[in-house]
C-alpha cells in the first residue's frame, strides 16, 4: 500500500512516498530548477526507527520526465521502493479542476484534456501540474494515477455563495465564479478535528483557518464546505504574504489610468508585491513579528491588518453557519504562531470565542485545544498534512474503481 504523492511546479517537483498501512512517510524531497542546468535534489528517508536522514545533491534534469526518473532512482537507491510494482498508486496535486471535477479522479487522456481546459483559470499552475502528470504516466504506465484537486472540496458551495453579482452570461460562458483553494488542507483538517473531538464530522460546524504564505478561511457544515475566502483565483480573501486579498476591483482601473500600469504589471503587483510584503517589506511572518518586537510601525500595521481580516472572516462565517462548534488554526502560521492566534481571537469574546493565553503559548506540535474552560466555542490547533490527504484520496479512488470493475 505504498503511495507516491507528486506536486509539480513549473521548474520543481515535490514528492513524498507513504506507507499507507502505517499512514507514515517513508521518503520525500524536491527536485528544483528543472531545465535550468543547475538542478538540485533535496531528499530524505525515514527508517523503521523513525530516524530521518537528509541530503542534497546535484541531479541534472532537463525536463519533468527526467525529473521523474531522478525521483524513481532516488527512491530505489534509498531502498524506499524496489520496483514500480511496489506502488499501489500515484497521487497528483492539481490546483484547478473548475466545475469538471468534484472528486479525485483516475487519470487518463480525457482527464488530461479536461485539466488542460482549466488552464485559463490557473495559467501559472495547471500547465505545470499537467507536465508532471504526463511525465509520470510515461514513466509509470502500469501504476494507477489519481488527480486530486485543490478546488474539489469547495464544489459543495451553494450557488448563493459561489456566484458573483455579475451578468449571468459571464458565468455561463466563462465560468466566472468562486472556486476556492486549499481544499485538500481544509478537508484533511476537518476530519482530524472530528477525530480529536471524538464527534462525527457530520455533526460539526467548523471554521478552518489555513494560514501560511497563502491563506484562506472556510466555513464547513457537516464536513461540507459552504463558503470560502478565495475566489476565482487564490488572490481573493485574507491578507497573505505577497497577495493583497480582498480589494476594490476599481483599484485595477485606477492604476491603469493614473499610474499607466499594464494588466501584467498590476497582476504582478497584487499577487507578488502586496500583502505583508507590500505593507512592511517582509512576507515572512516570523520576520514581521521580529520587526514588531523591535518597534517597527509598518510591521505593526501589517500585523494588525492581517489579524483584523481574520477576525472579520470569523465573524462572517459564524453568521453563515449560525452555530460554530470549533475554530481550527492550521498551516505554517496557524500552527506555529501563538501571537497570530491570540491577535486573531482578540475582541471576539462576546461572540463566544475565548482564548486561553497559557494553552495557546504552549510549544506543542500535536493537535490541541487552546480555548478557555468557559469558551462556548472550541479553539483548536490541528497540523495539516496535504500530502497524506492526497495519498488517502488516491487509495480511496483506486479502490472504488476496482470495486466497480469487479
Amino acid at each position: 500500500m505504498n503511495v507516491l504523492v507528486l506536486n509539480s511546479g513549473s521548474s520543481s517537483l515535490k514528492f513524498e512516498l507513504f506507507d499507507m498501512r502505517a499512514r507514515r512517510p517513508l521518503a520525500g524531497g524536491i527536485v528544483e530548477r528543472i531545465g535550468e542546468g543547475s538542478t538540485s535534489l533535496t531528499h530524505y528517508t525515514i527508517g523503521a526507527s523513525g530516524r530521518r536522514r537528509e541530503s542534497t545533491t546535484s541531479a541534472p534534469a532537463n525536463d519533468h520526465r527526467h525529473a521523474i526518473s531522478v525521483v524513481g532512482e532516488t527512491l530505489h537507491q534509498s531502498q524506499a521502493i524496489a520496483h514500480a510494482r511496489d506502488l499501489f498508486g500515484i497521487g497528483h496535486r492539481v490546483v484547478h479542476g473548475g466545475e469538471d471535477f468534484q472528486q479525485p479522479t483516475l487519470i487518463d487522456q480525457d482527464v488530461l484534456e479536461a485539466v488542460r481546459r482549466q488552464t485559463p483559470l490557473a495559467p501559472l499552475h495547471n500547465p505545470a501540474n499537467l507536465m508532471g502528470m504526463e511525465a509520470t504516466l510515461a514513466e509509470y504506465p502500469e501504476v494507477p494515477q489519481v488527480a486530486v484537486f485543490d478546488t474539489a472540496f469547495h464544489q459543495t458551495l451553494p450557488a448563493y455563495a459561489y456566484r458573483y453579482a455579475v451578468p449571468e452570461e459571464l458565468y455561463n460562458e466563462y465560468r466566472i465564479r468562486r472556486y476556492g483553494f486549499h481544499g485538500t488542507s481544509h478537508q484533511y483538517v476537518s476530519k482530524r478535528a472530528a477525530e480529536f473531538l471524538d464527534r462525527p464530522l457530520e455533526s460539526l460546524n467548523l471554521i478552518v483557518l489555513h494560514l501560511g504564505n497563502g491563506a484562506s478561511a472556510a466555513a464547513i457544515r457537516g464536513g461540507r464546505s459552504v463558503d470560502t475566502s478565495m475566489g476565482l483565483t487564490p488572490l481573493e480573501g485574507l491578507m497573505m504574504g505577497t497577495r493583497c486579498g480582498d480589494i476594490d476591483p476599481a483599484v485595477i482601473f485606477h492604476l491603469a489610468d493614473v499610474a499607466e500600469m499594464s494588466l501584467p504589471q498590476i497582476d504582478a503587483l497584487l499577487n507578488r508585491e502586496s500583502g505583508l510584503r507590500g505593507v512592511c517589506g517582509a512576507n515572512d511572518m516570523r520576520e514581521v513579528l521580529r520587526r514588531v518586537e523591535a518597534g517597527d510601525e509598518k510591521a505593526e500595521l501589517a500585523l494588525e491588518m492581517y489579524c483584523y481580516r481574520i477576525r472579520k472572516y470569523i465573524g462572517a462565517y459564524m453568521a453563515a453557519l449560525e452555530r460554530v462548534d470549533a475554530i481550527v488554526f492550521t498551516a505554517g502560521i496557524g500552527e506555529n504562531s501563538a501571537e497570530i492566534r491570540e491577535h486573531a481571537c482578540r475582541g471576539l469574546e462576546n461572540l463566544g470565542v475565548i482564548l486561553d493565553s497559557q494553552k495557546n503559548a504552549a510549544a506543542e506540535r500535536t493537535a490541541r485545544e487552546i480555548q478557555a474552560d468557559d469558551s462556548p466555542t472550541k479553539l483548536l490547533v490541528i497540523p495539516t498534512d496535504e500530502e497524506l490527504e492526497i495519498a488517502e484520496q488516491t487509495i480511496a479512488c483506486i479502490q472504488l474503481s476496482k470495486s466497480k470493475e469487479a
